[in-house]
């Protein structure tokens, strides 16, 4: 049987947080951020690559009623671009309040503002992630 991680993602405009799983997709861990510019695609691609990753879980930013937002458009545009340019699953996610949930567990864990706004993006796609991964327990 041949084991992959999962990558999560939360899109912004100007950052993208990565988060991975481990090779048996039980845990989520925050990877990294990377800029939204004209080497987002390829930089996701050298991660998938060298992390072995088989799917791809990207968050979806519906309101609180669930109805798509012009973000979620922005999303699902995005991921339409990386389902043609990286082969493996993607997976939309409702992440709601996962942004929310990230700066208390930053709060909680002492970081100040400058620190959480270099971090909030990865552990918001940990969060996504897990969120994921917890449902398919």
């Amino acid at each position: 049987m041949f084991i992959t991680r999962i990558i999560g993602i939360d899109f912004g405009d100007v950052r993208v947080g990565l988060a991975l799983s481990d090779p048996l997709q039980i845990i989520s861990q925050p990877y990294k951020v990377i800029p939204n510019d004209e080497s987002l695609f390829e930089k996701i691609r050298e991660i998938v690559n060298s992390k072995n990753v088989g799917k791809i879980v990207l968050g979806l930013p519906l309101n609180l009623d669930g109805e798509d937002t012009f973000k979620t458009r922005e999303v699902r545009k995005f991921a339409e671009i990386l389902k043609k340019k990286i082969n493996i699953p993607i997976i939309l996610w409702d992440e709601r309040y996962t942004t929310v949930e990230a700066n208390e567990i930053l709060k909680k864990m002492d970081y100040g503002i400058k620190e959480s706004k270099d971090v909030i993006d990865k552990v918001a796609a940990s969060i996504i992630l897990k969120n994921y991964l917890d449902s398919n327990k």
